[in-house]
């Protein structure tokens, strides 16, 4: 299994993402965390595929919408890319849009059997934690259902072994809720990661390591 997870896009360590990856070249991107927000998703969209494409990967919006009912479709779509790029939003109304399409379980089938790099970065990389308990201090779990037509999940996929609080004294958290989360995990002795912007964990197999 090899996971690329940040609080912002590449963090610091593109040239870490890239080594994992190898040469680059076509990336799925998969943009749903924004679905909540119709009239922002574009913009939104373009924003990752602009600084993807500058660093030489070939990126293709790969919509979870389209997919849903269509699972060992999706499957199949997944495993024509090295690497899978999941952007930020609101991780609950991601959570349930893996689950729709199936997403959840083809990943985790893709991942254990190395076909694909994850890089999730935000809602992307939160989505990949044991449960997403406390995150509804910085995402609304409310959208959820109007979104998705479905109610909100609480659980993550697993793939690692604690929480990840993203945006650690970061100006795109003008009022500081991951540093409130984080001093909260703290408090209850709550396995976690805190990531400032320029931070991202690497999990190459059995390797793990945090980049500072």
């Amino acid at each position: 299994m090899r996971l690329f997870l940040s609080s912002y896009r590449f963090g610091n360590h593109q040239d870490r993402l890239a080594a994992l990856v190898g040469a680059p070249g076509r990336v799925a991107v998969i943009p749903n965390a924004c679905d909540a927000w119709p009239a922002a998703w574009s913009s939104a969209v373009t924003s990752d595929l602009v600084p993807l494409r500058k660093l030489g990967y070939t990126p293709e919006v790969l919509d979870l919408r389209d997919y849903v009912g269509r699972a060992t479709e999706l499957e199949r779509r997944l495993a024509e890319f090295p690497l899978l790029w999941v952007r930020g939003g609101n991780t609950f109304v991601l959570r349930a849009q893996f689950a729709r399409s199936g997403a959840d379980l083809a990943l985790t089938r893709l991942l254990a059997a190395d076909v694909l790099v994850y890089a999730g970065y935000s809602a992307g990389a939160c989505l990949l934690t044991p449960d997403l308990h406390g995150l509804e201090s910085m995402d609304d779990p409310a959208e959820v259902a109007p979104t998705c037509g479905v109610e909100p999940r609480w659980d993550g996929l697993g793939l690692v072994d604690r929480r990840i609080v993203p945006h650690i004294d970061s100006p795109t958290d003008p009022d500081g809720l991951g540093n409130r989360l984080a001093a909260e995990y703290r408090a209850t002795g709550t396995p976690h990661w805190a990531l400032t912007d320029a931070e991202a964990i690497i999990i190459d197999n059995d390797h793990l390591e945090l980049l500072r």
